[in-house]
């Protein structure tokens, strides 16, 4: 973003999502109840943008009668897609990277996202997925003796000791890190969710080359390649289950999204993944939404708000996608007209063509980029020669 805006000579603003970082419309009271936090919606912040946007051109100087495109990555992908949809007047155009627009009820099937997890580590070592795989059933296995407990507490090097009801959120913490890892699979060290040396996968899959081991041989290689992802810099000293990313994302707040109106099924069957098989249950996900928030997922809301896949009426939008994120299973990763094109990279990771240039960018992601800035710039000429054609006020 920072390379492009310098190369059209662009403003670059960052809009602040309300409810995440200091946009709290009731201050400390915003996450006191459901009440409060009955503003946190997709539309509310889209029409945040709306309005910042008009703001711009009146107190900026040169903005007014200039052109906007919004950008976004992931969510903010998702966002800047839908935003010109709704706001065709006042963008004009989107990238839309990293987008899974179709991840909601019934536009894709609900086990994509993990087999492309999956996939990412079998590409990266011959036995990775499936020493990862295994590894559950050692898990429950090792949980059920005497020791195992303490000893899968001390070998994890895990802050709290476990008891019999942690097994469960043990292996989601497990299973949340190789999703995290596909997605941050970049080719150069980054920081995005933690430090993480260059194609992290990799690394992590030097420890997993033997599912056939003992149990206990196993789990130990298992917390070497989990220690690739919480402890590359060395600094930390025992793992908390209850945390796989840095503090400052909003999960917090991501999560009440994930419970009324941002529905994205997720399912495994242990056979076309890695993971053990859990079925999409709405019911008890609605459950588990009641009792954190007080209330309901809309899984329908989306696809009526903003159209599912029916979305050839509108113009003008990039949707990028790597191929080894896992996101892009959910995304549009084929043109839909001239004016709604696809840039797929294959070796790209989760938004990775909104990361700054490197040395050490594949050209698959210096092409997807020219091809973004070359619509960008059409949009740029086109606006000007509209704004040229129209009649003047009378």
């Amino acid at each position: 973003m920072w390379d492009v805006a310098e190369r059209l000579k662009a403003l670059l603003v960052f809009a602040e999502h309300r409810y995440y970082g200091e946009s709290l419309p009731f201050g400390e009271d915003s996450f006191r109840d459901a009440k409060h936090l009955n503003f946190l919606t997709s539309e509310q912040a889209l029409a945040d943008f709306a309005e910042l946007i008009r703001h711009l051109r009146k107190t900026v100087p040169g903005a007014d009668g200039q052109p906007f495109i919004a950008i976004g990555g992931s969510y903010g992908g998702v966002l800047a897609a839908w935003f010109r949809m709704k706001y065709p007047h006042l963008v004009v155009g989107a990238l839309a990277a990293s987008a899974p627009i179709w991840q909601f009820q019934d536009l894709i099937p609900c086990g994509v996202f993990m087999k492309i997890v999956t996939e990412d580590f079998r590409k990266s070592g011959e036995k990775c997925s499936e020493s990862i795989l295994r590894s559950w059933g050692a898990i429950n296995r090792l949980s059920n003796t005497g020791s195992g407990l303490p000893w899968l507490t001390r070998n994890l090097h895990l802050c709290a000791s476990l008891n019999s009801e942690d097994i469960q959120r043990l292996k989601d913490w497990i299973a949340e890190t190789w999703v995290n890892l596909a997605m941050v699979n970049y080719p150069y060290p980054a920081s995005f969710l933690k430090p993480l040396p260059s194609w992290p996968i990799k690394v992590v899959c030097q420890y997993l080359t033997n599912p056939y081991m003992s149990d206990s041989l196993l789990i130990q290689n298992i917390y070497q390649a989990l220690n690739v992802y919480y402890n590359y810099s060395g600094q930390s000293k025992c793992n908390n289950i209850s945390e796989t990313t840095i503090g400052n994302l909003g999960s917090r707040v991501w999560g009440y999204q994930t419970c009324t109106e941002i529905i994205l099924p997720f399912c495994t069957n242990g056979i076309d993944d890695m993971f053990e098989a859990r079925a999409w249950d709405l019911d008890k996900y609605s459950d588990d939404c009641y009792k954190q928030w007080g209330v309901r997922p809309r899984p329908s809301w989306i696809t009526t708000l903003y159209g599912g896949k029916d979305i050839r009426s509108y113009s003008n939008i990039i949707f990028s996608n790597g191929d080894l994120d896992p996101w892009s299973g959910g995304g549009v990763t084929e043109d839909l007209s001239d004016t709604l094109v696809v840039v797929n990279i294959p070796e790209g990771a989760h938004h990775l063509d909104l990361r700054s240039s490197t040395d050490m960018d594949p050209p698959s992601l210096q092409l997807a980029r020219t091809v973004e800035v070359k619509h960008m710039k059409q949009w740029i000429t086109d606006f000007y020669g509209n704004d040229r054609r129209l009649p003047l006020a009378t």
